[in-house]
Parts: C-alpha cells; structure tokens; sequence
C-alpha cells in the first residue's frame, strides 16, 4: 500500500468500539462519551468519503498495465477515473494530516480501563478476538474484492485475476492495516502493564496537569510527535510503506501513531470526562481558537505542498524539516479541534448517531469493496469528478451501513462488530 501527503494516505479507519456503545439502558450515557463516540462515528464517515472520492483526485496517477507492475499506486488508487475534482484534493489532503492520528488516540481511551479490569491476558485475548479475527476476515475477503476493480480496468478478467494476485509477493489488505498495527499497540500496553502494572496510572498523573491547560497539553504532544517523526520523515521519507505479507504500515509515521495512541491511555487513565475531555473544560468552551489554530497550520501546510512539488532541482533539507514540524503542529491542532467542537456541540444522544456509532466499525470494515465496484461502475458515466465522488460516497455510506446492520442480526457476529 502507497501513500503520499501529497496525494492520499489510505485511511484507516477507525477503532473497534473503543468508546463503549451502547451503554445500558437502565444508565445514561455520560456526556463525554457520547461526545467521544460521535466523533469516532464522524471520522468513519471520513474515512469513507476519503475513500470514496480517491479515484477523482486531481493528482491520481496514471494507470499501468498490470498490477504486478511498479509503482503499485493502485493500492491507494484501485480505480482511476479521468473526471477529477480539484476540492477533493483539498480534502483528502486535509483527513490525511490529521485524521489516522486522532483515531489512534481515540482508540487509547479505554485501554488503561481494559487492562485494569481484565489484566493483561484477558485484555489481550478480547482485543485479538475484537481486531485479529476482523483484521483476517478483511484481508482475506474484502481486500481481494476490493481490488478486483483494479485488475479489471487495466484489461483483466476474473479469470486471471487470482493468479495475478498471488504473484504480487505481498498480499494488500487495504485499509485493514490499522487493525492489525492497532493490535499490535495494545500487545505493547498489556506488555508494559505485565512489567510494570502502573504505568498508565504513572503516565496519566503525570500529564494530569497539563491536560487542564490545552495549550501546554498541545505543546507536549507536538513536541513528542515532532521528536519521533521527524527523524523517521528524513530516513524514510513520507510516502514509504513497510509491507510483510498482509501487514503494511506507513514508516515514517508508525512511532508518531503509537505516541497519539499512549495520548490516549493516558487521558483514559487520568479519567475520561476530566482534564482536557472535561465536556464544560478549557478544550471545549475555546473551540473557536482550536478551529482557527487548525485552519492556519492546514493552510500553511497546503503552502508548503505546493512550495516543495514546484519544478526544481530538489527539496531543501531546511524546508523538508520546515513542512514535517508543520504537518506534526497541523496534526494536533486539527485532533484538538475535533475533540473541542465534539465535546462542546455533539454531547446529546439521537437516533442517527446511536445506529452510526453501532455500525461504525462494521462499515470501515466493508466500505473498501462498496467504494471501488462504485467507482468501477461509474466509469462510463458522463458526469463531473464532483457528481461521480458524491454519488460514491453516498452510496458507499448507505450500501456499508446496511451491509453492518444485516451482519450484526448473525448469531455472534455481532460480538465482533
């Protein structure tokens, strides 16, 4: 799998139910929760329009006559359209600064919670259960199906397609990758709390004051991500991938994924609902600021861009170190403007959220295969790069969310989804 900050990152997407849903009913929900959960039900609604609207990026490339051949961009791009849509460039340039990062904090709320109640073995055994099986079934099933479209409109046909598929030397399992890295930041977690049973205890008091002041809170966690990412940025630069059969994650930003993951097991540990998550806290009554501070960073980040893909004879190192600190301050002021707005606006229960969150995982989990055979099928029509990417982000939304709701009425299936 191929990805660019320049272009598109596959995006993950989202947590298992890290936020717990749905609460019982005989207790309300606590407001912070709701809040939390919305905002991992959004960012799988973003995840899917991320999706939907790839194959109409101003910069898709260019197809090749096979998938064997390289560059593989088809991992990221399985279908390639010829209407494009200069918005959608600006979109999914802007999910990919933030939107992976803040998923894996999400995903470390509960986990201090799990650990102390389950102990490291049980914790593990309901996560690998609750990712591990999904993580398979996603590679297996729907990666394959997902990619079919690709093979096809480079000149395949179905019969062909397998044997191709099985000479890659890899085996691409799309978006699916963030359950298999997700699961192996939790095995850290239980291994650390194994050595040392109160470290997230220790790493949330020591955080405890900062998270009551935003802004130093976003200094630390820039400071941290700037530490382990920008090395990584200038060693492997951003578009490399590590792949090892089924497993693929984004070098250059594995450590910077695991620091927002710790963000959140230390918030959890601290307590969900005070400090920085406190619903009437700092972080929410100032959301403007944080949407501003996003705005900014994302915009100079977009200068950057344009700056550095200008014809020229290389990158400066100096603007190359510029653009990563930038992307590191753009990533943490658009997930701290996630959280305020969410907490601050999107604390009340209703219908269309409860379902959405219910179905959110299941909807990341099958999205990938609804979103290509869309797009494979629009092909032909004679419709804008805007009309094309709207109607597959619709349709993707409806066809996984009712492909969810109808697995979940399976026996057991809804223990996993």
């Amino acid at each position: 799998m191929r990805s660019s900050s320049q272009i598109a990152a596959l995006a993950p997407e989202p947590a298992e139910e890290s936020i717990p849903d749905p609460a019982p009913e005989a207790l309300p929900r606590p407001a912070e929760h709701t809040a939390l959960g919305n905002l991992r039900a959004f960012l799988t609604l973003m995840v899917l329009a991320h999706h939907a609207v790839i194959a109409y990026h101003p910069y898709a490339p260019a197809l090749t006559t096979s998938l064997a051949e390289q560059p593989r961009l088809w991992q990221a791009f399985p279908v390639v359209d010829g209407q494009r849509w200069g918005g959608f460039g600006l979109l999914m340039a802007f999910n990919d600064l933030f939107f992976m990062a803040l998923m894996f904090l999400l995903s470390g709320l509960f986990v201090w919670q799990g650990l102390e109640s389950r102990g490291s073995g049980g914790f593990l055994r309901r996560r690998a259960f609750r990712l591990g099986l999904p993580f398979l079934a996603a590679a297996a099933v729907i990666a394959p199906l997902a990619y079919l479209p690709a093979h096809l409109q480079r000149g395949g046909d179905l019969a062909d397609f397998w044997p191709q598929w099985i000479s890659l030397g890899s085996w691409p399992a799309g978006p699916a990758w963030f359950l298999w890295v997700l699961l192996a930041f939790d095995a850290v977690a239980a291994g650390l709390y194994r050595i040392w049973p109160r470290w997230g205890a220790a790493l949330g008091r020591a955080t405890e004051g900062a998270q009551r002041r935003p802004v130093v809170f976003f200094a630390l966690l820039a400071t941290v991500s700037a530490a382990v990412y920008i090395p990584m940025e200038l060693a492997f630069n951003p578009f490399r991938w590590t792949e090892l059969g089924p497993f693929f994650f984004q070098t250059s930003r594995i450590l910077h994924y695991l620091v927002y993951f710790l963000t959140g097991v230390a918030l959890g540990a601290a307590g969900v609902g005070k400090g920085l998550l406190a619903p009437e806290g700092k972080l929410a009554r100032r959301w403007p600021l944080w949407l501003t501070a996003s705005f900014v960073a994302f915009t100079t980040m977009i200068a950057i861009m344009i700056a550095v893909s200008a014809p020229g004879q290389g990158v400066p190192r100096s603007l190359e170190v510029t653009g990563d600190l930038v992307f590191v301050l753009s990533c943490a002021a658009s997930s701290f403007a996630f959280l305020a707005l969410f907490l601050r606006f999107a604390r009340r229960d209703g219908s269309l959220w409860t379902s959405l969150r219910r179905n959110a995982f299941g909807m990341y989990l099958v999205h990938y295969a609804f979103v290509s055979w869309l797009q494979y099928a629009l092909l032909p029509a004679q419709m804008s790069g805007l009309s094309k990417g709207a109607l597959a982000f619709l349709g993707t939304v409806v066809l996984s969310w009712g492909a969810t709701a109808l697995l979940r009425r399976l026996p057991g299936v809804a223990r996993v989804l």
